[in-house]
């Protein structure tokens, strides 16, 4: 037993000189990450900020500048243009110009101090349909709050709107300003955790293949299992210092809280490493050369799990033969840890389903691996 402690830490020993070695491998362990964070940490937002906006007002009264200075006052529209007739948005609507036109008819101020309904109208570019039904989103939150407060205002003018009205006073947990990089960017860090370790691991041992040295090793005294032990055991530590690394990115640069408690990350994180890691074993059994495993990694397992576990659509919009092939992705289940643990402040009591999933995903990942490899060093 003493004996396989030593022949494991050397070949640990092994791996990291290797890797210090190897400048591109130093890049792929330890700023890729980092930047990718930062990468995908913007990009990775649905938040629409500044749509373009046409106004035409045929009201022109204090009231219906008012209304305007609604949207223009927010930091999700910005008027950009201003017509006299409602034909002559058109010609910004086509022309990609702007996203959005609001036109407010005649008689608006009119109506609003004669507490009738007014109406305006609003024309979105519907090409892109996910900006379109944001910024629809905001425009209904803006129209909603000048409702209230007008409402409000006459209530103070003891002039009462004619009838009962219902005035909700939403409450929103977890993310009460609905920031979607609170939601994407502790996403960002399980999709580049999935990665790096994968990556790591398949182009690490495909690598030995190619230079010769995974022969020379097949004759020396060493077992499999030391074998793989070593080569396993340093993607493990430079899985968890890029846990930490990214996780310092999110927190402390994305400004994204982290409510949950650490231990019980780093915990869950180890459960999904073990999953990526016998994937990157698993596929460094079918490649042959780093270029091969880089495009199986890509196009069996990095695209699918995006598209797959939640990362960027949602699982309840896809068909129901779609949901139940999810449950076989370990990405859902770390993506459901992770954001429960940085935005809910989950604990292992809410999220042992999860992690029991990853446990039972990862050990038969790497139980299949480790038999596969074993029988490819024989």
């Amino acid at each position: 037993m003493k004996k396989s402690i030593q022949i494991i830490l050397e070949i640990v020993k092994k791996e990291f000189y290797q890797i210090r070695q190897d400048r591109r491998m130093m890049i792929t362990s330890f700023v890729a990450p980092v930047m990718q964070v930062f990468l995908l940490g913007y990009a990775a937002t649905t938040d629409i900020r500044h749509g373009t906006m046409v106004v035409c007002d045929m009201d022109r009264t204090a009231t219906s500048r008012e209304f305007i200075e609604q949207f223009t006052n927010s930091e999700y529209f910005d008027l950009k243009y201003q017509v006299k007739g409602p034909n002559d948005v058109n010609e910004y609507i086509e022309k990609s110009k702007a996203a959005v036109a609001l036109i407010i008819p005649v008689n608006f101020g009119n109506d609003i101090a004669a507490r009738r309904t007014a109406q305006v109208q609003m024309i979105m570019d519907g090409s892109d349909g996910n900006m379109a039904n944001i910024l629809l989103g905001y425009a209904n939150q803006i129209v909603g709050q000048y409702a209230r407060t007008v409402v409000i205002e006459n209530s103070l003018m003891k002039r009462p709107p004619p009838g009962g009205r219902v005035l909700p006073e939403p409450r929103v947990w977890f993310n009460p300003d609905l920031t979607s990089t609170d939601y994407m960017v502790p996403g960002v860090v399980a999709f580049v955790l999935m990665i790096i370790t994968m990556t790591m691991t398949s182009l690490g041992i495909v690598r030995e293949k190619e230079v010769g040295t995974l022969e020379q090793l097949l004759v020396t005294p060493i077992k499999p299992y030391e074998l793989i032990i070593g080569k396993l055991i340093p993607f493990v530590i430079i899985g968890f210092i890029d846990v930490m690394v990214v996780l310092g990115v999110a927190h402390y640069w994305f400004e994204v809280p982290l409510r949950g408690h650490l231990l019980t990350l780093w915990f869950l994180s180890g459960l999904f490493i073990l999953t990526t890691l016998g994937l990157g074993l698993f596929i460094s059994t079918i490649a042959k050369t780093q270029q091969q495993a880089m495009l199986i990694a890509q196009f069996f397992f990095f695209m699918p799990f995006i598209y797959l576990s939640g990362f960027t659509f949602p699982i309840s919009n896809m068909p129901k033969i779609i949901q139940f092939i999810t449950y076989l992705i370990p990405l859902r289940y770390f993506l459901e840890i992770v954001r429960g643990l940085f935005l809910k402040g989950s604990g292992l009591a809410e999220l042992w389903p999860q992690a029991v999933a990853l446990f039972v995903i990862g050990v038969s990942v790497l139980t299949l691996s480790v038999w596969r490899f074993k029988s490819r060093l024989g």
